[in-house]
């Protein structure tokens, strides 16, 4: 299987740079060059290494009947971060339902013909709409990742860049196998919990290929430009998630990106963190019990889901 072949048969997630791929949009789980045969051979996703101290942030919501846990993920992870603390463990073994930002995040054959439709370009090469100095860097990320910038000609901005962001983290350890959902998704299902997504890859996708040409060009330009310090980056995220350090975890993830381009915040985060504090609010006219594990980029900052949430009046506190 070429390389290009492989980054058709899956897709990864967006916010910003490294950091936003890992905390942004779940689709990551599916991608990181890995063939869909390898997953398909791939065993169940490790146990998490120890943690250290008391673990990631965890959030409760409650009313008379309901109780929703909201954890924060981190999509793609080293197999010896830590992060599965006691609380965290008793509030999934409390839930009676599993959610997620997609309940299938590793459906390859979901997502193939997805980015076929929505990824590529090919009467518009890349290198047309680039400087040449761009189109040099563009070449010599291409090459770290063992391809050339012709194999990412007939892609569209966001896909290109995406691609060119996973490359670094995965040189660098990092493993989606390894990352949250799909060691959660495991234990539901080995559990038989129910599991729910409140967005659909179609949709998640359809984000993606939908932002503004220009935004997608500042996406694929400010990869380039990041492109070397991308692992540095997303460690400095996974160590402040990691023990919880949700201050820092918010000027790493939300502040640059907002900084950076406010269309793509608007569109990766706001949108659909509120879309999602209306979900919860329809699940707490429910009763029972849910665990709710979405990216951590989603549960920090201003917009976060839990902000929208108590500016509607719904009662949101930090578990113990």
């Amino acid at each position: 299987m070429t390389f290009t072949d492989r980054l058709l048969s899956s897709v990864s997630s967006l916010a910003r740079g490294a950091v936003g791929v890992a905390g942004g949009l779940a689709l990551f789980v599916a991608i990181a060059g890995v063939p869909a045969d390898a997953l398909a051979q791939t065993a169940a996703p490790a146990v998490p290494a120890p943690i250290q101290g008391e673990g990631p942030a965890l959030w409760v919501v409650r009313d008379a009947d309901s109780t929703l846990y909201l954890f924060g993920s981190v999509h793609v992870l080293r197999p010896t971060t830590g992060w599965s603390s006691p609380r965290v463990e008793a509030a999934f073994d409390s839930a009676s339902d599993i959610w997620f930002e997609i309940s299938n995040p590793d459906d390859q054959a979901a997502i193939m013909p997805l980015i076929q439709q929505h990824g590529l370009s090919p009467e518009t090469p890349l290198s047309s709409r680039l400087t040449p100095q761009e189109n040099a860097e563009m070449d010599a990320a291409a090459q770290a990742m063992g391809a050339s910038a012709a194999q990412l000609q007939p892609m569209k901005p966001w896909l290109a860049a995406l691609s060119l962001s996973v490359a670094p983290l995965i040189k660098a350890g990092y493993d989606p196998k390894s990352g949250v959902e799909l060691v959660l998704k495991a234990r539901a299902e080995t559990a038989g919990k129910p599991i729910h997504g409140f967005e659909t890859i179609d949709k998640q996708i359809g984000i993606l290929a939908g932002l503004p040409d220009d935004v997608q060009l500042a996406f694929l330009r400010e990869t380039l430009k990041d492109y070397e310090n991308a692992a540095t980056k997303l460690d400095e995220m996974v160590e402040a998630w990691a023990r919880g350090d949700v201050a820092t975890l918010d000027r790493v993830t939300i502040t640059e990106m907002k900084e950076a381009s406010p269309a793509l915040y608007q569109a990766v985060l706001v949108d659909r963190n509120t879309d999602w504090a209306n979900q919860i609010q329809t699940l707490l006219e429910g009763s029972g019990t849910a665990f709710i594990a979405v990216g951590a980029a989603h549960l920090t900052g201003d917009d976060s889901v839990q902000a929208i949430l108590k500016k509607r009046g719904v009662t949101v506190e930090a578990a113990n």
